[in-house]
């Protein structure tokens, strides 16, 4: 009889290794591992000096199988099954608050894949009354899924979404101040006849891509295509021009000067 024929055998004695194996779900070989280690001594032996498990040998897998679950290392298992069972409560005891400790990391890692998918979905965690008060009278919420729906299968939407996910109302409050200040700043400069590719030009640049930063990340080509788009968009440059007549077309303008400073060709840009 072969090696594989005599562990798959049964005997009245006990189990044979192959059917221990099938019985308890792991291989042969990891009993043969385990036996090795002393972790998981088989009681009996056949006359041909083949492994026999009793009950209490399939017990003690069982145990061996639970603590791995639970993270323990085989050499950590065997201490504790050898253990006094006042040792054990106590081993038991520790395992139990790491294992409470790692649920509640793990709950909160769903929780915050929750709210990405929901980000992801929605295009903003707040309800439309909540983005009417903090981004103004004039806000859109329909713009979120619109948005999305243009958007939604790009890197920079990922992005987005995974930042949203951690913003509050007061971290968007906060974002939309910052974003109407420069606006404000944007229109002021246009009025004062600030050119582009002048150091002040440049420097409303700069902040209007920072300002797109607060949602994915923008290189200079980048910007330059968003120019290029506020520009075709009817409701880009509608955006823009109502805070001030023109401001769509002197906004790329800037951008387009800022990137040539910075060796890029606005001509040839791309979302890059």
């Amino acid at each position: 009889m072969t090696n594989s024929a005599a562990d798959d055998a049964v005997s009245p004695d006990g189990l044979t290794v192959g059917a221990t194996a099938s019985l308890v779900g792991v291989t042969v070989r990891t009993l043969h591992h385990w036996d090795a280690l002393g972790l998981v001594r088989p009681s009996g032996r056949t006359i041909g000096g083949y492994r026999l498990y009793s009950a209490a040998d399939v017990a003690r897998i069982h145990r061996v199988l639970i603590y791995r679950e639970l993270g323990l290392p085989l050499d950590g298992i065997g201490e504790l099954l050898d253990a006094p069972a006042i040792d054990a409560t106590v081993a038991l005891r520790q395992q139990r608050a790491q294992l409470v400790e790692r649920i509640s990391r793990l709950q909160g890692m769903v929780n915050a894949i929750d709210r990405m998918i929901e980000a992801t979905s929605a295009g903003i965690l707040l309800s439309a009354e909540e983005q009417v008060a903090i981004f103004g009278k004039d806000w859109q919420p329909s713009w979120v899924a619109e948005a999305r729906d243009r958007w939604g299968d790009t890197a920079q939407w990922a992005q987005y979404a995974e930042r949203t996910a951690g913003r509050t109302a007061e971290d968007w409050r906060q974002i939309a101040e910052s974003i109407s200040a420069l606006n404000d700043d944007l229109a002021a400069a246009k009025r004062a006849g600030v050119s582009p590719g002048s150091a002040e030009g440049n420097a409303l640049a700069e902040r209007h891509r920072a300002s797109i930063g607060t949602y994915f990340y923008c290189t200079h080509p980048m910007h330059v295509c968003l120019g290029r788009m506020y520009v075709a968009d009817p409701g880009f440059a509608g955006y823009y021009d109502a805070m001030e007549p023109g401001l769509t077309l002197w906004l790329r303008d800037i951008i387009d000067a800022n990137a040539r400073d910075r060796g890029i060709d606005p001509e040839t840009a791309t979302w890059t």
